[in-house]
């Protein structure tokens, strides 16, 4: 066994491909190629099926990370890529998107272990193999394998929001064989995943098979649809539906509450910007559709991972000079490494310990720069970060053609104020953590309306959770109840 270890340990890891800096901002195509299955399989190898599986313990939905790279180890690729569907709808998405070094890669036995000659390797790439087998499987199948779904139940589930909690939700509850119709407010389903991910991160093409496997076993999407002010969740009731589960996510963009923010123009929050430069003008709402024009330099205000995604897109869109401002230093900031990277790879400049002060612009409602000041760190504040404090007389202009507003995301109000839900934190919904009920009767939520701004990983697992959930409702309502459930509140 120790000898089996250590050959193991011995292989060093193995690169995935990746377009060049300057050929990638030419395009929109995703930044990584991916394995082939030769490298792929010897990346697999390098799993030393520990017995704890620590990488299988701290993922949100429990993947079985050693079982599948054992059958990617000897060629299964498709028995690997069946053990990742066993416990996540949406691997292909959460392989390009989770935060694969805070959660799997970061517990990764493999990292931490000393070779002889003392030094380490990376973790196994676990995500990078994850993507590739389902990726590959897909190629084989010509598309997502199609679930085995229960007869039918006769029960039916409205899905409010499309993106990875409404989807898993719909996928889970479409098998136990109830009829799920999904809500959207945007014109094209897909939620976050559609209208947050920029295609070099993920390509869309995945997002629409999956759809289109799902429509395949009978759930319906309904788009342009806002719930709580077009359809109220009393209007579903009536309309035949047994269960409501709210995947609504967290989409209202914070703002800084700046002078000059609301007044000039060219300054965009982040989702508008977003959307309008990864996406078709048809798949937007009207007033969403005209082109960008973002000038030659360009201001990203904020330190997450979709600060990262807009100042990867203004590269992009032409953008010469790129700018990413925040107010701590880069040790505090919450988004991945690797995006931090291949912004910098991509040309973006960071300015730490600064933070925006106000917005100057032209006499004709133009912004033409942000007066912004040095900042220090003084002590922790509830996050645990140290607290930014201005440093006096410090105050400096960055010049700007646009600028865009990308600190953090909070749940839309419309539907629990609406609907009488009760709520926390603001917006947040507020559940029975064992159920995902909320204090209407056959009400159900889960995702980033729940637990505020999150990952991908972690809105799917509440999915799932939440629709066993309503599963349980479903079978214990009596025979002659039809969309009456929350009517007896």
């Amino acid at each position: 066994m120790a000898n089996r270890v250590h050959r193991k340990l011995a292989i060093p890891v193995q690169p995935v491909p990746k377009q060049r800096p300057e050929e990638r901002l030419l395009n929109w195509d995703e930044v990584y190629r991916g394995y082939d299955q030769e490298t792929a399989m010897v990346e697999a190898a390098r799993c030393i099926q520990c017995p704890t599986a620590p990488c299988q313990e701290v993922c949100p939905v429990h993947n079985d990370i050693p079982g599948a790279l054992a059958r990617l180890e000897v060629g299964d690729v498709h028995g690997a890529a069946g053990v990742f569907r066993q416990t996540s709808n949406l691997p292909e998405m959460c392989g390009r998107l989770c935060p694969q070094e805070r959660l799997c890669e970061g517990n990764c036995v493999v990292g931490f272990a000393i070779r002889p000659g003392n030094f380490s390797q990376p973790p196994v790439s676990i995500g990078k193999l994850e993507a590739f087998v389902t990726d590959h499987q897909r190629r084989e199948l010509g598309g997502f394998p199609v679930p085995e779904c229960a007869a039918p139940s006769g029960r039916r589930v409205a899905i409010v929001g499309s993106g990875p909690a409404g989807l898993a939700a719909a996928e889970e509850l479409a098998q136990a064989g109830h009829a799920c119709t999904v809500f959207e407010a945007w014109p094209e389903p897909g939620g976050v995943l559609l209208y947050g991910i920029p295609n070099f991160k993920m390509r869309k093409e995945i997002l629409q098979e999956k759809i289109a496997m799902l429509r395949g076993v009978g759930v319906e999407f309904v788009c342009d649809v806002w719930i709580g002010s077009d359809v109220s969740l009393d209007d579903l009731f009536d309309r035949g539906f047994d269960a409501v589960f709210l995947g609504t996510g967290a989409g209202v963009g914070n703002t800084l509450g700046v002078s000059g923010e609301d007044e000039f123009a060219q300054i965009f929050a982040a989702t508008d910007f977003l959307v309008r430069g990864n996406l078709r003008p048809e798949q937007l709402p009207p007033g969403l559709r005209e082109p960008l024009d973002v000038g030659r330099r360009v201001v990203v205000i904020g330190g997450g991972d979709t600060s990262m995604d807009c100042v990867r897109t203004a590269r992009r869109l032409g953008a010469d000079e790129v700018t990413c401002v925040y107010r701590r230093t880069e040790a505090e900031m919450l988004g991945r490494d690797e995006e931090r990277r291949h912004a910098r790879e991509e040309g973006v400049r960071f300015l730490w310990l600064t933070a925006p002060l106000r917005f100057v612009g032209e006499p004709d409602g133009r912004v033409t720069g942000v007066e912004c000041v040095r900042m220090e760190l003084g002590e922790p504040d509830e996050s645990g970060r140290r607290r930014p404090r201005p440093v006096r007389g410090s105050e400096f202009v960055i010049p700007c053609d646009t600028a865009v507003v990308a600190i953090g995301y909070n749940a839309d109000p419309t539907v629990p104020q609406a609907a009488g839900l009760r709520t926390r934190r603001g917006a947040l919904v507020e559940v029975d953590p064992e159920t995902f009920e909320t204090n209407r009767p056959g009400v159900f939520a889960g995702g980033d309306n729940v637990n505020g701004a999150d990952l991908v990983v972690t809105a799917l697992a509440d999915g799932r959770r939440a629709a066993a959930a309503i599963d349980r409702y479903l079978s214990a309502l009596p025979a002659e109840a039809r969309g009456t459930a929350s009517r007896g509140r």
